[in-house]
């Protein structure tokens, strides 16, 4: 089956076909670092790691950039009221963007630039711009034509006419049309700035990706990313000024991902629902929040409900008892699961079902309900009779079904954990875990069972049960988890 993914530009699921076989380039908007990552910034960020692992998993060569805007309106604002430098500001946050990705198990893409590092380059766009008529300067500012360029308004399925019609912000009186956008703004008096044939100032916001895009996939490349709320303006804008400076057609597939709401309501700090990652973390383990961000489709809005967070904790929980469980009866399983989760390196009829599901526009919703139906089908094949009795055949198909689940785990960034250390983590955000105490208790117990000692085998399982922790009594010997 091909891989279909949705196109934002033309509003149709078509089937992806690569400008070099082989072989993809992806570009994503990535975050504006003047405060600490929203639950929002994961959603996008988690979607596009998948979409990233599953190329490679397909056998791609993927180069994957996302980039950082470390210099703008907000980020010199907040600099102002933290009295710190713009450039300090942002480093922070970019060093708490890593920080909590790598929690969340995203990986790094393979180019991440930053806006700052390539003013030059957006000073000779700027300039190509102006030569060939598509743009104009005003005081010390240069400002993108919209007029100019017929096709503007294409990928967001907008009118030039109706948005001149409709503006109702007061237009600057320096603009041509109330679209007219900026390319480069001078400075004012303490804001960083780089000189130019216009005056010292700094890049407009739309101009950076355009650069970065080009400098490292060229004029025309396989997928752009990013929010739904990326669509209009800058990613029009970002559009039209790179095919007029380019001569290219830019991004053949526009890809987008839908908004997350908390609670049914936009998330706002007036409304007290901003949730930033680091406060989501502190309740829930971090393969639940990227389970749950993966369990609708990627452009279908998401609403974070602690409710809803629980069901699918519930349901991972679920998983990771499974793998315990086949852990006990095959030994471990992480030497089946290669770093690529590559699609040649599973057979079967569940990863196959699974990759349909991928291939259909990065079913992920639709990939994890294959997911749990295999886990259940696992738990009846490891007990048939209720006797704990499993045949060398049964045996050897568990092995099979269990590497097909982790080499999809791998292209989803789920149950990268071994079992014990999950379940030790995921209790981490409400109590505090004293893993030494509980192997000590675990091995006394052992020690009274191998003596037939059962009051105080049946007095330590008691004092674990107080601390909350279930023991498990299998053929390789007496495994722990935590209650939760």
């Amino acid at each position: 089956m091909s891989l279909k993914l949705y196109n934002s530009s033309t509003r149709n699921k078509e089937v992806f076909k690569p400008i070099n076989d082989g072989r993809v380039g992806i570009y994503v908007c990535g975050v504006t670092v003047y405060d600490l990552c929203h639950i929002g910034h994961a959603r996008s960020t988690i979607v596009f790691d998948v979409l990233a692992r599953y190329f490679r998993a397909r056998g791609y060569d993927v180069t994957y950039v996302r980039n950082f805007t470390d210099i703008d309106d907000k980020i010199i604002e907040r600099a102002k009221q933290l009295k710190k430098a713009p450039k300090e500001l942002a480093q922070a946050f970019i060093d708490a963007f890593y920080e909590d990705m790598e929690k969340l198990g995203v990986l790094k893409a393979n180019v991440e630039p930053r806006a700052t590092d390539y003013v030059e380059d957006m000073i000779e766009m700027t300039r190509t711009l102006m030569d060939r008529g598509y743009a104009y300067t005003e005081g010390g500012d240069v400002y993108f034509s919209v007029d100019s360029y017929r096709g503007y308004g294409s990928l967001s399925g907008r009118n030039l006419e109706d948005m001149r019609a409709g503006s109702r912000v007061a237009v600057d009186d320096r603009k041509r049309h109330p679209m007219d956008f900026v390319l480069w703004k001078r400075a004012k008096p303490g804001e960083p700035q780089w000189p130019s044939p216009w005056g010292p100032g700094r890049p407009g916001w739309h101009l950076e990706c355009s650069v970065m895009s080009n400098r490292h996939l060229g004029p025309t490349f396989d997928i752009h990313g990013g929010g739904r709320d990326l669509l209009f303006p800058h990613h029009e804008n970002e559009r039209a000024q790179s095919i007029c400076a380019n001569d290219g057609e830019f991004a053949r597939y526009w890809v987008h991902n839908g908004f997350v709401t908390v609670e049914s309501e936009k998330m706002s700090k007036s409304l007290g629902n901003f949730l930033t990652i680091r406060d989501a973390l502190k309740k829930y383990h971090p393969e639940v929040l990227r389970l749950f961000l993966l369990s609708k489709h990627y452009r279908s809005p998401l609403d974070f409900s602690a409710k809803d967070v629980a069901g699918l904790q519930s349901g991972l929980v679920r998983i990771y008892r499974t793998l315990q469980r086949l852990n006990d009866l095959l030994g471990p399983g992480g030497e089946e699961k290669t770093p690529s989760g590559s699609v040649s390196n599973a057979s079967g009829e569940f990863f196959e079902k699974f990759c349909e599901m991928m291939d259909d526009d990065l079913n992920t919703a639709g990939a994890l309900g294959l997911v749990f139906d295999k886990v259940r089908e696992m738990n009846r094949l490891m007990d048939p009779d209720g006797n704990g009795a499993v045949s060398q055949e049964t045996l050897s198909r568990l092995k099979n079904q269990r590497a097909q689940l982790l080499q999809a785990g791998n292209i989803l960034g789920l149950f990268q954990q071994n079992p014990a250390a999950f379940f030790e983590q995921l209790a981490a955000p409400s109590r505090d875990v004293n893993t030494d105490e509980i192997e000590a208790l675990v091995e006394k117990r052992s020690q009274a069972r191998a003596a037939k000692d059962w009051a105080l085998s049946d007095a330590v399982r008691d004092e674990l049960k107080d601390m909350g922790v279930i023991l498990e009594d299998g053929p390789q010997g007496t495994t722990w988890r935590l209650d939760v």
